[in-house]
């Protein structure tokens, strides 16, 4: 009833995991996240880092596949899904405590690089996702899958570049330019005092057909 939902900024810290929920066989895929403050230090006068929360994430379904063909590690993303806490006993006996992510939409930070969306086809339903700690997700005991059951890996699904292709070429924008061969002095300039010089402002010409009609407001008395 009372979920949290939030949204984490950070990079990946792990590969993602295939796994298999024993109960139903619904595959599952798994995650770490680090989310890393940056603050200024006047005494040394630079960025250094700060604080930081570390999350494993979990994918079900079709967003599995998408992350564990999409992502990698260091990979800059947005994370938005339910964060909850679970307490479980190592094998030494001590009491644990983790912090767990359910993902429902992942995304790379375009912020920090620049990416391309290619759509899902319409294919046959196939789920993905930890070991120790990792092996029960969300209170279901999973095992890892083999590599022969991993149905997507890093790159599966995408278009392959050609020999001759560098890379992507991007256009860059420059706001507040519209013409890179104007000069300052080819727009003319509004008049002014004279004698008195001022800056030059690009002046329009007037449409063709300016003309405006007036309704009158006067009324012309009615004989009786």
């Amino acid at each position: 009833m009372f979920e949290t939902n939030l949204v984490v900024v950070g990079n990946v810290l792990t590969a993602p995991e295939w796994r298999r929920t024993t109960t139903d066989n619904t595959l599952v895929a798994n995650f770490r996240i680090a989310s890393t403050a940056r603050r200024f230090d006047r005494e040394t006068n630079r960025w250094i880092d700060g604080n930081s929360l570390r999350v494993r994430v979990t994918a079900w379904r079709r967003l599995a596949e998408g992350v564990a063909s999409s992502i990698a590690v260091g990979d800059p993303i947005v994370v938005y899904g339910r964060i909850y806490t679970r307490d479980w006993v190592d094998d030494d006996n001590n009491n644990r405590v983790s912090y767990e992510m359910e993902a429902f939409a992942i995304g790379h930070d375009l912020a920090r690089g620049r990416s391309r969306f290619y759509r899902n086809k319409p294919a046959a339903n196939s789920t993905i996702e930890s070991p120790d700690a990792d092996a029960v997700i969300r209170g279901e005991t999973t095992v890892a899958l083999d590599d022969e059951e991993i149905p997507v890996g890093l790159g599966d699904g995408l278009p392959e570049p050609s020999p001759a292709d560098d890379g992507p070429t991007f256009l860059e924008v420059v706001a507040g330019i519209t013409d890179e061969t104007a000069e300052a002095g080819d727009a003319p300039e509004a008049p002014g005092t004279p004698g008195t010089p001022g800056p030059a402002v690009p002046v329009s010409a007037p449409p063709a057909d300016t003309r405006r009609t007036r309704r009158a407001t006067r009324r012309e008395p009615v004989a009786a």
